[in-house]
C-alpha cells in the first residue's frame, strides 16, 4: 500500500472476506423443508399456497376429484379440519390467509356462479362478502391481520382490483 492510499490494505482485507464469505456459500442454496413437503399434497393447477405464521392453506385435490381447501398446521406438521368451508359442490378458486390462520377469504364456484366468502376458522363460521358494482371475482389476497381484502374482479370483460375494508 502508498502512503497515499492508506485505506488500500482495508479495502483490499474487505474484499477477500467477502470473497471467502461468497465461496462458502456457493452450492448452499434455499432447501425445501423435508419435514412438511411429504405432508403436502400436489397443490391444484391455479393454486398458490397463502401462508400464515401458524401454518399455510392452498387448494389440493380431494377424495372425490374435486379440489378443496385445505389448512397445515406448522406447529405439528399435520392438516387441521376446516369445518363448514369444503363443500363437495363448490370448487375453490383462491385463497388468502391471514397472519395468525383465523380468517381466510375465499372465491369459489356453486351453482354456476363465482362467489367471494370470508371464513372464520376459529368459528367455522363462513359468510359472503358482496361485490358492488357485481363482478366476477377470480384471486384473493388477505392482509396479515385480517382485516383487508384485495381482490381481482371482472367487470364487463375488463379486470380490476378492488381493496375492501372488513369489520
Amino acid at each position: 500500500p502508498s502512503p497515499r492510499h492508506p485505506f488500500a490494505m482495508t479495502k483490499a482485507l474487505g474484499a477477500c472476506l467477502v470473497l471467502l464469505l461468497l465461496a462458502g456459500c456457493q452450492g448452499q442454496g434455499l432447501q425445501p423443508e423435508m419435514g412438511l413437503n411429504p405432508r403436502i399434497a400436489q397443490p391444484g393447477d391455479d393454486s398458490s399456497p397463502s401462508l400464515a405464521t401458524t401454518g399455510m392453506a392452498w387448494i389440493a385435490p380431494a377424495p372425490n376429484g374435486h379440489q378443496q381447501i385445505r389448512w397445515l398446521d406448522f406447529a405439528s406438521g399435520l392438516g387441521a379440519p376446516l369445518p363448514g368451508l369444503n363443500r363437495p359442490d363448490a370448487q375453490p378458486i383462491s385463497v388468502g390467509v391471514d397472519r395468525l390462520g383465523q380468517r381466510f377469504a375465499l372465491v369459489r364456484s356453486l351453482e354456476g356462479r363465482t362467489e367471494l366468502l370470508i371464513y372464520e376458522r376459529n368459528l367455522a363460521l363462513l359468510r359472503p362478502i358482496p361485490l358492488l358494482p357485481a363482478g366476477v371475482p377470480a384471486k384473493v389476497a388477505l392482509s396479515g391481520d385480517g382485516r383487508v381484502l384485495a381482490v381481482q374482479v371482472s367487470r364487463e370483460g375488463r379486470w380490476q382490483v378492488e381493496v375492501i375494508n372488513l369489520p
